[in-house]
C-alpha cells in the first residue's frame, strides 16, 4: 500500500478512510460469528456501525479511558471538522462524534498501527456484545 501521510489529512479524510475500515472489520467479525442471512447481518452490524452507535463506543471509550493522547487527538480531528453533509437518522453531536471515531480509526489504519487497530476493535466487539452500548446509549 502506497504511504499517505495521516499528519496532514483532515479529519474528514481520515473519518473517510476509518469507515471504511471499520465496516469491512465488522462484516469479517459477524461472518466469523456463523451468521450467514443479510438480513441477519444487516441487523446486527446496526449494534455496531451506526452514528449512535459510535457515540454509544465512545462514551464507553471515555469511561474506561481507553484511548490514548493521540488517538484522542485524532478522534478530535474528526469531530470537529466542518462537514458539509447533514447527519441522517441521527442528532449533529451524535454524527460529529461518529466522524471523530472514523477518523480515529483511520489514522490507526494509516499509521500502520494494525495491532491496535485490532485490539481496539476486539474491545468494541466485546462491549457491544456484553451489552454496554445499549446501556451507554440510555444515560
Amino acid at each position: 500500500m502506497e504511504k499517505l501521510d495521516y499528519e496532514q489529512m483532515n479529519g474528514l479524510s481520515l473519518a473517510y478512510i476509518g469507515d471504511a475500515i471499520y465496516e469491512i472489520k465488522v462484516r469479517t467479525h459477524l461472518v466469523k460469528t456463523g451468521l450467514t442471512k443479510v438480513n441477519d447481518l444487516q441487523k446486527k452490524s446496526r449494534h455496531y456501525v451506526s452514528a449512535k452507535a459510535h457515540a454509544a463506543i465512545y462514551d464507553l471509550m471515555r469511561e474506561d479511558d481507553y484511548l490514548t493522547d493521540e488517538e484522542t487527538h485524532y478522534f478530535k480531528r474528526g469531530r470537529n471538522a466542518k462537514s458539509y453533509t447533514k447527519a441522517k437518522n441521527t442528532n449533529v453531536v451524535a454524527y460529529r462524534i461518529s466522524t471523530g471515531v472514523e477518523a480515529m480509526v483511520g489514522y490507526l489504519y494509516l499509521s500502520g498501527q494494525m495491532e491496535r487497530l485490532d485490539e481496539m476493535m476486539d474491545w468494541i466487539y466485546d462491549q457491544v456484545e456484553q451489552g454496554r452500548t445499549d446501556d451507554a446509549k440510555t444515560k
